[in-house]
């Protein structure tokens, strides 16, 4: 059976397989493997880094894997609430617009 390909596979494929296998392997494969911190930490840490520099397009694929890492709801809220103080109104408000989204298809699915 053909292993299932990871996102940045999925992603970026043959066309950047360098920066596929550091992303698989050590971003993914060492960093968050690492036993420093908690995965449910990390993807805190993880989000409030991607709200304060306004990185969307990666909150779609971290604010899921936060809730999958038990991070809840209403903490993800409450942390982006309190970025918006720090890192500014846009990109809370982008943010909490991705993660509504999010917890509605959730919803939706169940």
């Amino acid at each position: 059976m053909a292993e299932e390909q990871t996102a940045a596979q999925k992603l970026l494929g043959d066309f950047a397989p360098e920066l596929v296998r550091l992303t698989d392997d050590v971003l993914f494969g060492e960093v968050w493997a690492s036993e420093g911190l908690s995965q449910r930490d990390r993807s805190l840490i993880t989000v409030a880094t991607l709200v304060a520099l306004y990185r969307a397009d990666q909150l779609a694929f971290h604010l899921p894997k936060a809730l999958e890492n038990g991070v809840t709801k209403d903490e993800l809220v409450e942390a982006i609430t309190h970025i918006a103080f720090y890192a500014g109104w846009p990109n809370a408000m982008t943010a909490i617009t991705q993660l509504k989204n999010i917890v509605e298809q959730n919803a939706d699915a169940s």
